[in-house]
Formats: structure tokens, C-alpha cells, sequence
């Protein structure tokens, strides 16, 4: 399939094609952000009648509801059949979504969409981290793990670029044809070590080990099949949880990915438009998250630059800790508005000012390193379940805290969401500096030995 080329230029090649399918997430996710304004306009909205706030708030967050359901429909498949069918699943599932909320003409159709949105995109974004967890190099790892990062980002950005400026069909039919373009990459790349050493396939494994330029990890990886072989797939959920490193990293994974949803990231997406509104700001809400989304991407391209040299403890504490101070001043920007102190006339610029501190510093660390992390601290059979179980827990969590911060901005004012997302961040950063070991330049073995 690539000729020419070495491994690790092979694995940024394999890689780039999953990218695309972060893009995917990433614009699913940000989805609501310019579509919510186009529904509170019967000119603009699909559907011939209007939405109250509380339907408005289950379109954007419906898909976290799919998202929690998503990891655990290719639990099965991902160690039976490959991951490959995985992402090829999620990619016809997402396309069905976007094609149902295209032609929707009911709320209730349009709310299916954004669940099977969330099941596809859940899908893809758990998959993504297991496969390049398996088929990168230890050297790399960490900088194809955070990239996955970036290129969510760039699609939220495709999304306020476009999003905005199309019809609200328009902005389906961009998700449509992202997602087929990366389902057909998907028939492009190979399976996995990992998943041909659990399938017992020497053959297969030493050649994709080969072409990835990986035989040195040939003894660890047969060491790894051995241990596999006195194992029953059906104890893979106990292993999970009875291993002492597995239930270490379980731990260590699903808190951090917890607190990264409770700092307050998507709820501020979706509600993008309202939280402008509400702050009188002078720059309109479409430009101001195309603005925020450019800072955004710059916090991205930081991180995989230093993640191997720096490592990714030091990143997370400092990405928290300015996450936690920016929604600590926007909480006070809005307490001041709540109160009417006439101060709030000279700073109608801080909003904008604070979300871009904000989401660089998430996106430089917060938002990237939980995530890389789930690829590199399970052991390899239950993988996919740990990844899974973090995945669900963070959704579900962070589909409570979206759908509240929609209520609480309309019945106490967003300085008590703004600073209850604040603390959460402190407890990110403290949490990373107790809990959270150092996985920097260390294969996947060596990570499980040291955890």
C-alpha cells in the first residue's frame, strides 16, 4: 500500500487518515454553537416551528447521550473483528445521522440524528486512541496521541467558518461529506499489532511490524501474546478491574476525563452565542468563536512540540491552572454584570479576552492530554474496555454539566457556572500532581510495569 517510505513516516501517514475523523468529532461536537441560532429563526430553521430553550439545550447535548452508548457498541468488535471495522462503523453510522438531521422536519427526528451522531462520533474518538496507542512508536507516541487533539479543534474551526454563513442544511452536508471522505480512508490502512497479537496471527503481526519499522518491539509484543494465551476473553471485564495496574489506570483516566468535561469546555461551545449575548459583547458571537477557535489551534500545535521533552505532567498542571484562572475572571465579570456594577461598561472586551486564555490553555494540555494518555496505561487486552468506561463516564458527566449550564445561565447568572468550572480546573491540576505518573519516552510495557 505505501512504498518507499520509512516506518515512522508510514505511522504520521496512517495517522493523518484518523485526523480526519477527529475533524469529524470536532465538528459534530461544535455543531450546535452556530446551528442553536439558526432554530430560534423560523426563516432559517428546518423545522415549522419554533424550539423552547429547554428543547434548544437537548439538540445540543443529545449527542452526549449517543456518545456515552458509542465506545461500548465496538467494545466487541474491536478485539473479534479489528479495529478497522470500528472506525468503518462509526463512519456509516455518523453519515446516516447527518443524512436524517438534513432531511428532518420534527424535533424528535432531529434529536435521533444528534444521538447517532454521538454514537458514531463516540465510536471513532475511542478507536482513534487505541489504534494509534498500538501502532506508534514509544519515541512518537505521545506527539501522534496529542495531534488527535488538534485536528479537533480544526473542526469545530470548519464549523464556525462555515457554519454561520450556510444554510443550516448546509452545515449537515459538510459533516456528510467529511465523514465519507474519512470512512473511505479508512479501507487504506492496516490493523494493528496489538490486534493481530490477540488474535494469535504471527504472520500478519511481523509484517505490519515491518512496514511500521517496530521489530524491535517484537519480543515485548510476543511476551505480550503468551500472557494473552491463559486468558479467557470473557475475564477481559474482571482483568479490568482486578489488575492492579489496570485498576490504577482506570482511576488515574476516568477522573482526569471527568474533570476535563467539568471545566466547563463544551458548554461553553454549545452556548456560545447566549454566553456573548448575555455579555453584551460588541464583537458578534460567529466571529468571536472563529477568533477563539484560531487561539485554540495555536494551544494545539504547542503541545506536540514539547509533550516528549517537557512531558505530560507539567503540561496538564499548567493548562489547568490557567483554565482554572480565566473561568475564575469570567465568573467575575459576570457576578459583576449580575450585580449591575457600572464597571462592566469599560470591559465588554474581557469575555472575549478570557475565552481565548481559556481554550489556549485547554487546548495546549487539558483538552489533549487526558485523552492521550487513555491510548498509553492500559494493559493490551482490555484496552478498548478501559478506554470505554472512561469515555462513558466522561460523556455522561459532561452530559449533566451541559445540560445544567444551559438552565443555570437563565436562573442565577453564569458567574455560578463560570466558577463552579473554575474549581473544577484546581482540582485538575492537584489531582495531575498526586495522581498522575509520568508515561513520557516509555513503551506501553513499561508504563504497566511501572504503574
Amino acid at each position: 500500500m505505501f512504498t518507499k517510505i520509512s516506518g515512522v513516516q508510514r505511522q504520521v501517514l496512517i495517522s493523518s487518515c484518523l485526523y480526519l475523523g477527529q475533524a469529524v468529532v470536532g465538528y459534530s461536537n461544535a455543531w450546535p454553537g452556530p446551528v442553536l441560532p439558526k432554530l430560534r429563526d423560523l426563516g432559517t430553521s428546518p423545522l415549522p416551528y419554533l424550539l423552547t430553550e429547554t428543547q434548544l439545550s437537548l439538540v445540543a447535548t443529545f449527542m452526549y447521550l449517543g456518545a456515552i452508548a458509542g465506545p461500548h457498541i465496538v467494545l466487541w468488535l474491536s478485539n473479534i473483528k479489528g479495529r478497522k471495522p470500528c472506525f468503518i462503523l462509526g463512519g456509516v453510522i455518523v453519515s446516516l445521522a447527518y443524512i436524517l438531521m438534513v432531511t428532518t422536519r420534527n424535533l424528535t427526528l432531529l434529536l435521533i440524528g444528534r444521538i447517532l451522531t454521538g454514537i458514531g462520533t463516540g465510536a471513532i474518538a475511542v478507536t482513534n486512541l487505541v489504534y494509534i496507542g498500538e501502532i506508534a512508536s514509544a519515541r512518537i507516541r505521545g506527539i501522534l496521541l496529542t495531534i488527535v487533539g488538534i485536528f479537533q479543534t480544526v473542526g469545530g474551526i470548519a464549523l464556525f467558518a462555515t457554519g454561520p454563513y450556510v444554510s443550516y442544511e448546509w452545515t449537515c452536508y459538510i459533516g456528510l461529506i467529511m465523514t465519507v471522505v474519512f470512512t473511505l480512508c479508512i479501507f487504506f490502512i492496516p490493523e494493528t499489532p496489538i490486534f493481530y497479537a490477540l488474535q494469535d496471527n504471527d504472520e500478519d503481526l511481523k509484517k505490519v511490524l515491518q512496514d511500521l519499522d517496530r521489530m524491535d518491539d517484537m519480543g515485548e509484543l510476543l511476551e505480550t501474546k503468551e500472557e494473552l494465551k491463559t486468558r479467557d476473553t470473557k475475564r477481559e471485564w474482571k482483568d479490568l478491574f482486578s489488575i492492579r495496574s489496570n485498576r490504577k489506570a482506570l482511576f488515574v483516566v476516568v477522573v482526569i476525563n471527568i474533570l476535563q468535561h467539568g471545566s466547563g469546555v463544551m458548554a461553553v461551545l454549545f452556548f456560545s452565542a447566549a454566553i456573548f449575548d448575555m455579555a453584551g459583547s460588541s464583537i458578534p458571537s460567529s466571529l468571536a468563536m472563529i477568533i477563539i477557535g484560531c487561539f485554540q489551534l495555536s494551544g494545539s500545535c504547542v503541545t506536540p512540540i514539547f509533550v516528549e521533552r517537557v512531558g505530560r505532567r507539567i503540561i496538564l498542571i499548567t493548562s489547568s491552572t490557567i483554565c482554572c484562572l480565566s473561568m475564575f475572571t469570567l465568573g467575575l465579570y459576570f457576578y459583576l454584570d449580575y450585580i449591575e456594577n457600572p464597571v462592566i461598561i469599560h470591559i465588554k472586551w474581557l469575555p472575549l479576552a478570557v475565552l481565548i486564555l481559556f481554550y489556549v490553555g485547554y487546548d495546549s494540555g487539558l483538552g489533549i492530554i487526558p485523552n492521550a494518555i487513555i491510548g498509553e496505561m492500559f494493559t493490551s487486552n482490555v484496552r478498548s474496555k478501559g478506554s470505554s468506561v472512561t469515555m462513558t463516564t466522561s460523556w455522561l458527566f459532561g452530559f449533566a454539566v451541559s445540560t445544567a449550564f444551559g438552565a443555570l445561565l437563565e436562573a442565577v447568572g453564569g458567574h455560578v457556572a463560570f466558577w463552579f468550572f473554575s474549581a473544577t480546573c484546581a482540582v485538575a491540576a492537584l489531582f495531575t500532581i498526586f495522581f498522575i505518573p509520568e508515561t513520557k519516552g516509555k513503551s506501553l510495557l513499561e508504563i504497566q510495569k511501572a504503574l
